[in-house]
């Protein structure tokens, strides 16, 4: 649409933040602001018509409307601070150019949507070569995290953060006396870890529903005796958002039908693009998170329905073969797996967090990450609180798994992980992110793996060398003949 005729500009600049970009999450991010002691927000959206509705439905917040970016500019105290929640992409870019145009040397220019990280380490250079301050900043909680707290990963210079870090520290979910909030690191960082944290999100919706599905073809319960078992599950120390919005979505009855809700819903997931990134990137980091690989590659064969239309005639076992004989210790089973899958898919996360930080030169507290998505954010869970302990105890924790919490939780839950993936393989039911999070758990285990073997085919094709376990150095195999051993260039 038309930029708006630009108008007057306020005789006072009135506002100590300000918000572009007025759709839903935008909205209610102001409206959250609004409603926090010492701020007076200015809104601005392509619009107006959003942005005369906003400022109609609250007049509480008395919101100093713009309608022109140059009256936003206007209307901001200095250093000017400003919140772009518009769609990732061209229209963020189009917004931080208007923003730089009306804006002065010093101000702050904060990203809030869902941007790649690698765009947001782009964007930041190009800011601050023009004089601004960019913050890409994660934020997490869904409409309403915006609206009454979410879980925010701020990024950027640490001049940005002495301004923006107590107007973030009121509108964050607050967990323990905490808010939800901390300067996860420079440039890039705070997408990043906004990244992963979707990558784990992933992972854990996945193994809910691999849960369910388990229960449900085991058991025969119905979705809402299943929400049953799930609202029991979220009072104790699988507690957490997801488990407990689980229940919910297995009791909701379809209003035209009768049936259960998920009954009805259509079997395709959809996805956004952050798992995948988070996948992508782990793999150039060279970070195993086979766990959100898997949750996010289920996603996409469930979207393939062409494809499973053509493959449903395909031999495996009986469908009617599959019953157990004691439900309460199958279900008891499905729940300790469940725990310790989801302690995988955290600790794959948190290796790439720190592979990242590495990579970017980011100083990034994983302690301090793991308090922050206590509360708002769509993976907060009680378990978060073991994580932070085991950081604050030894911050350097190379294998999250490792710390004695987790090792003796999947002491008690390992019997029953390898049981459930293996009755899960033998009736034919697709447990993708439950079976590779025991396969990751058993591969850190093995004191020995069969890389050995690969690494000697790749000798053997392609001369790419090897290493040797009683001798330093690197050796190559003459293959092609007569089969001595010679030291060679690294090639790895």
């Amino acid at each position: 649409m038309p930029e708006q005729t630009p108008a007057e500009p306020t005789t006072s600049p009135a506002a100590n933040i300000g918000v572009v970009g007025l759709a839903v999450m935008g909205s209610n991010l102001a409206r959250n602001l609004a409603s926090r002691e010492g701020n007076t927000v200015a809104v601005y959206n392509r619009s107006r018509s959003k942005t005369d509705e906003l400022v109609a439905e609250h007049p509480e917040a008395e919101f100093v409307p713009a309608f022109s970016y140059e009256e936003f500019a206007a209307s901001l105290q200095k250093p000017r601070t400003a919140i772009i929640m518009v769609k990732a992409g061209g229209p963020t870019d189009a917004v931080i150019d208007s923003l730089m145009d009306v804006f002065e040397p010093g101000d702050i220019i904060i990203d809030g949507g869902n941007s790649l990280f690698t765009d947001t380490i782009r964007r930041e250079k190009a800011v601050r070569e023009r004089g601004f301050n960019f913050v890409g900043m994660g934020v997490s909680g869904g409409e309403e995290g915006a609206l009454l707290g979410p879980s925010l990963m701020p990024g950027g210079p640490d001049e940005a953060w002495v301004t923006l870090g107590p107007i973030l520290r009121s509108i964050a979910a607050v967990a323990e006396g905490e808010p939800c909030v901390t300067h996860v690191g420079h440039d890039g960082a705070g997408h990043f870890v906004k990244m992963v944290h979707n990558g784990i999100e992933y992972a854990d919706m996945q193994l809910i529903a691999e849960a369910y599905d388990l229960i449900r073809r085991g058991t025969g319960k119905s979705p809402a005796e299943i929400a049953d078992v799930f609202a029991e599950w979220n009072r104790g120390e699988l507690e957490s958002y997801l488990i407990e919005i689980t229940a919910e979505v297995l009791r909701q009855t379809d209003a035209a039908t009768g049936q259960p809700l998920v009954d009805v819903v259509v079997d395709e997931a959809g996805a956004k693009g952050t798992g995948a990134w988070t996948v992508q990137t782990a793999l150039d980091l060279g970070v195993p998170v086979s766990g959100i690989a898997e949750a996010t590659f289920a996603r996409s064969l469930s979207s393939h329905r062409e494809q499973r239309d053509v493959s449903g005639g395909l031999p495996g076992p009986a469908e009617d073969a599959f019953t157990v004989a004691d439900a309460d210790a199958f279900i008891e089973q499905v729940r300790l797996a469940l725990y310790a899958s989801k302690i995988v898919a955290y600790s794959q996360g948190f290796d790439e967090i720190r592979a990242g930080a590495a990579q970017y030169g980011w100083t990034i507290d994983l302690g301090a990450i793991s308090r922050i998505w206590r509360g708002g954010c769509i993976i907060r869970a009680q378990f978060l609180n073991r994580i932070a302990d085991a950081y604050a105890a030894e911050p350097e924790l190379p294998v999250l798994l490792t710390a004695p919490y987790f090792v003796e939780a999947l002491g008690r839950a390992q019997d029953a992980w390898r049981d459930i993936v293996a009755t899960a393989a033998a009736a034919g039911i697709p447990s993708p992110a439950f079976s590779s999070s025991l396969a990751y758990y058993d591969g850190l285990r093995a004191r020995r793996l069969p890389a050995a073997l690969i690494q000697g085919q790749r000798d053997f094709f392609g001369a790419h060398t090897y290493k040797r376990i009683d001798k330093p150095g690197t050796f190559h195999t003459l293959w092609s003949a007569d089969r001595t051993e010679v030291e060679a260039e690294d090639t790895h």
